[in-house]
C-alpha cells in the first residue's frame, strides 16, 4: 500500500469473532454474509476502515471455514499485517493454526486477539506452543472493551 496507508486481514477459526471484531473498529464495515442455521456467517470478507496514529487502515476479514481457503489467500495478497482472532472459549483449533503457519512462513507481522475474555475467567482450551512467542491481546469483540487499544498496539508495530 502506499505510505500512510496499512492493509491488515483478519483470520480465524469459525465463530471466532471475526466479524465482530472489524465491526468494533468501524461501525460502518461492511459484511458479506450468508444464513445459517446457528445465525449468519461470513460468505466473503468484512471491510473496514479507520485511522490509527496517522495511519489509514483498511482491515479484511476472513471467512473462518475452511471451504473458503481461497478467499483468504486472495484477500492476503499486498497486506502488511495479520491479525489472528482466537475463541477464548475454545483455543486454538487446526484451521487457525494452519493459517498462522501459513503466515509464519510468509513472515508477515501478526498480532494475536484472545476474544471473548469477558465470558470466562480463563481460557478453555489452549493456545499452543505455535503461538507462545506472539504478543497475545485479550479483548471483546462484542462488547469493544480494548480492541481499539489492541489494534492500535499493532499499527504502531507495523509502523515502527
Amino acid at each position: 500500500m502506499a505510505p500512510g496507508r496499512l492493509k491488515i486481514v483478519v483470520f480465524g477459526g469459525f465463530n471466532a469473532g471475526k466479524s465482530t471484531f472489524v465491526h468494533a473498529l468501524d461501525s460502518t464495515a461492511r459484511h458479506i454474509e450468508a444464513r445459517t442455521e446457528g445465525g449468519t456467517t461470513t460468505v466473503a470478507f468484512d471491510f473496514g476502515r479507520l485511522t490509527l496514529l496517522d495511519q489509514r487502515v483498511y482491515v479484511f476479514g476472513t471467512p473462518g471455514q475452511e471451504r473458503f481457503e481461497f478467499v483468504r489467500e486472495i484477500l492476503s495478497r499486498g497486506m502488511d499485517g495479520a491479525v489472528i482472532v482466537v475463541d477464548a472459549t475454545v483455543g486454538l483449533d487446526t484451521t487457525t493454526l494452519a493459517v498462522y503457519t501459513w503466515l509464519k512462513e510468509k513472515q508477515t507481522p501478526i498480532a494475536v486477539m484472545l476474544n471473548k475474555c469477558d465470558l470466562l475467567g480463563e481460557m478453555h482450551g489452549k493456545l499452543g506452543d505455535e503461538l507462545s512467542g506472539e504478543t497475545i491481546h485479550r479483548i471483546s469483540a462484542q462488547s469493544g472493551e480494548n480492541v481499539h487499544a489492541a489494534m492500535q498496539a499493532f499499527v504502531a508495530s507495523l509502523i515502527a
